[in-house]
This record gives C-alpha cells, sequence and structure tokens, in this order.
C-alpha cells in the first residue's frame, strides 16, 4: 500500500476560486497539507507547523491544478485535422477510422502514453476521458493513469449501430465488456476510476443504454456523454427517438441523465425543458469552446448555466479542440462569451477572469470531489508557476493570471502536485 504522503506547507503567491465571483489571493502566503488535504491557507505560518519542512517558491504563482471534464484519448493523433468540417462529416472522416486502429494494443500503448505525457505537462491533473469500445486498450489507459498518479475518469465507449463495421459492437457482447471493464477496476485506486460512457444517442440502441444504465446504477459509477453539441445531431436524435421530447430525455429514460453523477459536454443547442433537467438532475455540463468553434457547432451560453446554479466546467475535447492546455481553453472561453454577450443582446455578461479560472478548477473539479481548491479539506492538487518570462512588473496576483492565461504555456509550470504527492512524470 502506497503510504500517505507527510504534513508538508508551502510559501509563494496563492491564488485560487472558492467561488466564481472572486480570487482568494495571499501574497507570500502558506498552504499547510496533511496527509494529502489543504489544512489551511494563512499569511503567517501557524506556530505548530514551523518545524514542517517548507516549500519556499518566492515569487512564484501556486494555483490549483487544472481539471479537464472532457476530452478523447484516441482522438489525440488527429489535433488539428479536419477542422473545417461539421461534427458528423468529421467522426466519418477521421474519427472513426483513427479509432479503429486501438484494437493494436502496441499502438494504443504508444498513443496513450504520449497522450497522458501531453497532459501532465500542461499542468492538467483530473481528466474524465473517452478511450475506445476496444477493452484491452481502455485498461492499459487506465494503468497508465495510474502509473503517472493523475486522477482519471476512464470509459470504455459504447457503440452498437450507426458506426462503421470495425467499430460496432453486438449490444451484449458490449455490455459484458463494459461489467467486466467495472468489475476489475471500480475500486481499485482513488485517483482513477471507471465511468459508464455510452458515445452518444445516435451510436447506441435502446437496449444498449438500458443496459448502461442499469450498469451504472448497479456498480454506483458516474457517466459521461455528448448532448446538443449540433444541430444536425439533434435532428438525428429526434429521427431516431419519436417517442421522446428531447435529446436530454433520452438519456434520462435510461437512468443516464443524473440517476448518477453525469457530466455531459457541449449542450450547446438545449432547449429550455433541457436546461431545467439538467438543473433539476444536478448534470454537469462541460464547456467546450474550441471544439464548438472549429467544428461549427456554435457558442455554449454559459452565463445562462452558471446564472441557473448548475455545475460547469471545462474541457479540450481532443481531438474536436486542437489542444490539450487549459490555459488556452480558458482563454477563449472567455472570448467566445464575449461574443455569445453581443448575440444575446447582452443579456449573457461575459465570463470573468475568476470564472473561467473557476470553471478550469473547482468548476470541474467538483465532479471529482473536493478537488480545484485550496480551501481545507480539499485534496491538494497544484502547479507551481513561474511567470517571469511574460514580465511586467508591479502587476497583482490576478493581472498575473490574466497575463498566464493568455501568453503562458506548459514552460512556466514548474512542478506538479496530485493530492499532495509531488508529481514528476518519469517519461518527459
Amino acid at each position: 500500500m502506497t503510504e500517505k504522503p507527510v504534513a508538508q506547507v508551502h510559501r509563494g503567491q496563492i491564488l485560487f476560486t472558492a467561488s466564481p465571483e472572486k480570487f482568494s489571493a495571499y501574497e507570500n502566503g502558506y498552504i499547510v497539507v496533511e496527509e494529502g488535504k489543504v489544512k489551511g491557507v494563512t499569511r503567517e505560518l501557524p506556530r505548530e507547523y514551523r518545524e514542517v519542512p517548507l516549500a519556499d517558491w518566492g515569487d512564484r504563482l501556486i494555483i490549483p491544478g487544472f481539471v479537464d471534464l472532457h476530452l478523447h484519448a484516441p482522438q489525440f493523433p488527429n489535433a488539428g485535422l479536419g477542422q473545417d468540417m461539421e461534427l458528423l462529416p468529421w467522426l466519418e472522416t477521421y474519427t472513426f477510422p483513427e479509432e479503429m486502429k486501438y484494437r493494436d494494443a502496441e499502438y494504443a500503448k504508444k498513443v496513450y502514453s504520449r497522450f497522458v505525457d501531453e497532459l501532465w505537462l500542461n499542468g492538467t491533473t483530473r481528466a474524465v476521458v473517452f478511450a475506445t469500445i476496444h477493452q484491452e486498450a481502455t485498461e492499459l489507459l487506465y494503468r497508465l493513469f495510474e502509473s503517472r498518479g493523475l486522477g482519471a475518469f476512464v470509459g470504455k465507449v459504447n457503440m452498437d449501430r450507426n458506426c462503421p463495421d470495425a467499430l460496432k459492437e453486438k449490444t451484449r457482447q458490449s455490455l459484458a465488456a463494459t461489467r467486466a471493464y467495472l468489475e476489475n477496476h471500480r475500486e481499485k485506486t482513488s485517483l482513477v476510476k471507471p465511468i459508464i460512457t455510452p458515445r452518444f444517442v445516435p451510436t447506441s440502441t435502446a437496449d444498449s443504454l438500458e443496459g448502461l444504465g442499469k450498469l451504472a446504477a448497479e456498480f454506483q459509477v458516474p457517466v459521461q456523454s455528448h448532448l446538443c453539441e449540433n444541430i444536425g445531431e439533434i435532428l438525428w436524435v429526434e429521427e431516431l427517438h419519436p417517442e421522446q421530447p428531447n435529446y436530454a430525455r433520452v438519456y434520462n429514460a435510461y437512468g443516464l441523465f443524473g440517476q448518477q453523477p453525469t457530466v455531459m459536454a457541449h449542450c450547446v443547442h438545449c432547449s429550455d425543458e433541457e436546461v431545467e433537467l439538467i438543473k433539476k438532475n444536478r448534470v454537469f455540463v462541460a464547456h467546450c469552446p474550441h471544439s464548438n468553434l472549429n467544428l461549427s457547432s456554435g457558442i455554449m451560453p454559459v452565463r445562462h448555466y452558471l446564472d441557473l446554479g448548475i455545475d460547469v466546467g471545462l474541457g479540450s475535447d481532443i481531438s474536436g479542440g486542437h489542444k490539450v492546455s487549459m490555459f488556452g481553453v480558458m482563454a477563449v472561453a472567455q472570448q467566445v462569451s464575449k461574443i455569445k454577450w453581443l448575440e444575446s443582446e447582452k443579456k449573457y455578461a461575459p465570463l470573468t477572469t475568476a470564472e473561467v479560472f473557476y470553471l478550469a478548477t473547482k468548476g470541474g473539479g467538483k465532479f471529482f470531489g473536493k478537488v480545484g481548491s485550496f480551501e481545507e479539506g480539499y485534496e491538494f492538487d497544484a502547479l507551481i508557476i513561474d511567470d517571469s518570462n511574460l514580465f511586467g512588473d508591479g502587476l497583482t496576483l490576478e493581472e498575473r493570471i490574466q497575463r498566464l492565461l493568455y501568453l503562458g504555456d506548459d514552460r512556466n509550470i514548474v512542478e506538479r502536485y496530485v493530492a499532495g504527492r509531488k508529481n514528476e512524470n518519469p517519461r518527459i
């Protein structure tokens, strides 16, 4: 059994968002960590901790690790390809052919190793991830996250209709493989866990959706999928399921919409009734602005969701999105919120820097529990940031974060901590 990390103290320029309204900033502050969790953030070090080893980061920033609430590991080799297409043609042309390759375990190992390293490099300490239909490759991805010490929900994808034959599963076999995956991994580690993953309604029959809903309830595991990303997709769901009033209701009918913790990606074109169901069922929404722009899907009304108290996080959505860096995702989330503000005749106010930072940390981190903040009892997921190359003497801590979102990259990340453990990736 891995030993629990000992008590530790970090000193530096501390910034986090306990709420989306504002930053909590501590210049030359201290974070006390016990057994991997934050004991407290103070401006003066408590006397009882003065003998604890101190990591003094000087003028460097200490911020929570980033949470990517939606991305596809097997699509990593496709990043930047097909960005002149809409969703459904893009799936047929690029995504499905790439995902067929993961029946080859060696190919999967090559790509997934690089993928997990890239997340580590870019400061993503937790992620909610789609794999493919292939059980062996999915289990490999799970083990890679585990060995790297990163937190993740890893899902074996289920598809039994409307996809290439090489990716089309027989329903019973698909459910049996998912059951085996859950049995093998649901209680294996505290950092990496399985998640039920129907790709989306068009590629899952009613029998598959029903079976997955039952597995989610039986094993008490969460659910991830896609919702209302693209107009063509929504019309297709209407044709496939005329018995339901909308897309969200299809998932709901089969116990896949908040009956267990659920995250739905995109939610760009949800009707008022769907938004109300999201709120009622406490479904998380993954906002993926890069992907929504690249695939001409639209702009999610993030302000509307936040005003209703719906839990929202950010997703890179590789490879609909083209970069795993959450710096860029935060920046573009703020940018597109300004366009939505104009489109809505200034009804939906643009996102502030504190809000997009919150979405990339605590907003998505809630899906993992007490993750994404430095409040007492939260797991100590942290990034140590050296932004000295960005210049700008005399900036406040918040102004330094503003510049970091638009100008920063992996080179600014000095150290990474996950659940209190310093995370050094030997492959980089």
